[in-house]
């Protein structure tokens, strides 16, 4: 592999001393790998970083999303509190008009629809 013209020299690749087939010597063909795999290390940061900056924006977006949602859903909270606490009223209202009449329609009423429920829960079997 190496005839006796060729200047491969081991111990002096090992003290430092040596030229490599570029011109340079193993401290400076060393500089130079480490250089290109800080490079390369740099190159994959910059990647990761890329990444998860685009995932910081997506999270940020969704939570925006989210929070708009919630809004929506307390606002329609608040409009159905709104609407039962209007039919609470009414119904206060119709029970101190009305005595034990309407007590009992209502008594009745919820009945049926109990007994409505029970039934077609039964016949889906």
């Amino acid at each position: 592999m190496y005839g006796r013209n060729s200047s491969y020299n081991p111990d002096a690749l090992e003290a430092g001393g040596g030229r490599g087939r570029s011109g340079m010597s193993a401290s400076e063909m060393n500089a130079s790998i480490m250089e290109q795999q800080n490079n390369d290390r740099i190159a994959q940061l910059g990647e990761s970083v890329a990444r998860l900056k685009g995932l910081t924006l997506d999270i940020g977006n969704e939570v925006r999303e989210q929070n708009s949602l919630l809004d929506n859903m307390g606002d329609g909270f608040s409009n159905t509190r709104d609407l039962l606490s209007g039919s609470l009223k009414r119904i206060g209202t119709m029970l101190e008009k009305g005595g034990a009449k309407h007590m009992c329609y209502m008594v009745g009423f919820v009945v049926a629809v109990m007994v409505l429920l029970y039934w077609l829960m039964s016949s889906k079997r």
